[in-house]
């Protein structure tokens, strides 16, 4: 697949041939689905907790005697049946990570910048350059019509670029190593430097 690679000012710099067993597959659904899935576990912080009937400030005394009060029985008020008692069986401290095979999230990536290049919201761009200034970076943004995109370069990102892009709302900048499918498709456009190109063909061939 051949693709036009142009500069942040607008003006062309080639082409690039991108290689389809990366970029050519046919996008699918639930592999998408399945990595998307695996990375917002992994990410979720799992700090949620309630207290049990151990751990509220009540008495432990038993609140009134077993028999003869015509009601049921009871033993302390920490119990899950009153008011502000302990809860029962509710959520506690705990990882929502589980397993996925490393060859099914690299098929999820590589189909995450396929189904990029078949919509068509695939760009390649010569270099990721800036002196660091935002206001220069986000008029060049502009003129380019990114909207809400993702800038990935090659393995490490131009310091001076980066401190542009920081405070531009909706560009997000990562290298190579931090492609990561979530990111890809929650951005309408993905941006790719040459050196990217090259770092992630390198990284799923």
């Amino acid at each position: 697949m051949k693709l036009d690679v142009i500069k942040l000012d607008g003006g062309n710099a080639g082409s690039v041939e991108l290689t389809d067993e990366v970029f050519g597959l046919e996008p699918r659904a639930d592999l998408l689905h399945r990595v998307v899935r695996w990375q917002r576990n992994k990410a979720q912080q799992g700090t949620h907790k309630v207290k049990t009937r151990s751990e509220t400030s009540y008495s432990t005394k038993k609140i009134y005697r077993q028999k003869g009060t015509g009601g049921a029985r009871h033993g302390d008020r920490n119990a899950p049946i009153f008011r502000k008692g302990g809860i029962y069986k509710g959520p506690v401290p705990r990882s929502h990570a589980h397993d996925l095979p490393k060859k099914v999230r690299k098929l999820g990536l590589m189909h995450a910048l396929s189904a990029k290049a078949k919509s068509g919201n695939l760009v390649v761009i010569d270099i990721a350059e800036a002196d660091g200034k935002t206001g220069v970076l986000a008029k060049q943004i502009g003129a380019l019509g990114w909207k809400r995109a993702l800038i990935i370069d090659g393995p490490e990102v131009n310091e001076g670029f980066a401190a542009a892009a920081r405070n531009i709302a909706g560009l997000d900048v990562l290298p190579s190593i931090g492609a990561n499918v979530y990111d890809i498709l929650k951005r309408d456009t993905l941006v790719l430097t040459k050196a990217g190109v090259e770092a992630l063909e390198a990284r799923l061939k």
